[in-house]
């Protein structure tokens, strides 16, 4: 049996799905399953030439519940979640598993992640708290760039050199224990897009179990740095309540609600460019309305 269920959720992710799978596919102690989000150019025809189960999915149902649908299909100890645009070569992941192996607190482990032109990404994060989510909105920490109440990400090169616990953790590469996913329940299938890695740490730690950051294994993500496109804002504010209006008491959820309505007009104003602008309107708009019961719609919509 494979000690490893390798999970990449792809769509339309044809031009980097392959150098993704390759890097652990073939192995006999992983078990790679590519999810297919019904993508539209070719992605589920290119895995045929693969050594990779493929799961072609007749709808998009969402980031988390392509991964949901992966690793049920498995029954390796550890499942790795990697991204489409994201290479783990073995030798790294064996890393990350032997870290689990050592000690049976640790919930869930990732990797120091690079740029493909080795830089590095500034992947650990802070949970969302009120003050950095005003601190956004008010462009704050464009003036006080190495304050740590500003912004969720931690940019201190220096928290990217030794292992330690961390809140959470960018979701492109991610190893979980099978049974602490059983435990929790998976990914919550309410996050269509963004925030679902934030949830699944925060479910992580409140089960008892740690989340690690191992720095001595490395993974290369394409996509490290990139933004959200304009068109999906509405989608990244709509995620950002969702996750305030799990996790968050009455007063807090209000103060976050008030703080993405902010952020969104602020960006309104300081738009460069026509999408940027129509972006952030419509995550406005979700700010000032109730939440969407069909997250995906958005999606549609943009």
């Amino acid at each position: 049996m494979s000690r490893v269920d390798a999970i990449i959720v792809t769509y339309n992710s044809a031009g980097t799905i392959g150098s993704a799978a390759e890097r652990v596919a073939g192995l006999d102690w992983v078990r790679v399953t590519v999810v297919d989000n019904a993508s539209g150019d070719g992605t589920v025809d290119l895995l045929r030439a693969l050594p990779v189960e493929t799961i072609a999915l007749e709808e998009n149902g969402g980031f988390a519940r392509g991964c949901n649908v992966g690793w049920r299909r498995g029954s390796s100890p550890f499942v790795l979640f990697l991204n489409p645009d994201a290479q783990l070569a073995p030798a790294e992941l064996a890393k990350l598993v032997g870290e689990l192996d050592r000690d049976e607190r640790v919930g869930a482990v990732a990797p120091r992640i690079v740029e493909p032109d080795g830089s590095l990404d500034f992947s650990l994060r802070r949970f969302p708290r009120v003050r950095s989510g005003f601190a956004q909105a008010l462009f704050l920490h464009r003036l006080f760039p190495a304050a740590t109440w500003v912004d969720e990400v931690i940019r201190d090169p220096a928290e990217y050199e030794s292992p330690h616990p961390v809140e959470w953790v960018s979701g492109a590469c991610l190893v979980v224990r099978r049974s602490v996913l059983e435990r929790i329940g998976g990914l919550d299938e309410s996050f269509f897009h963004y925030s679902e890695d934030v949830d699944l740490c925060a479910r992580i730690w409140r089960a008892g179990f740690e989340v690690r950051y191992v720095p001595a294994a490395v993974a290369e993500h394409e996509g490290g740095a990139s933004a959200p496109r304009a068109r999906l804002l509405p989608v990244l504010a709509a995620s950002r309540l969702r996750y305030s209006a799990k996790h968050d008491r009455s007063l807090t959820k209000a103060l976050v609600r008030a703080s993405v309505a902010l952020g969104a007009a602020t960006h309104v104003v300081a738009a460069r460019n026509a999408a940027a602008r129509r972006g952030h309107l419509g995550a406005l708009g979700v700010a000032l309305s109730p939440l969407p019961a069909d997250p995906s719609r958005l999606v549609r919509r943009a």
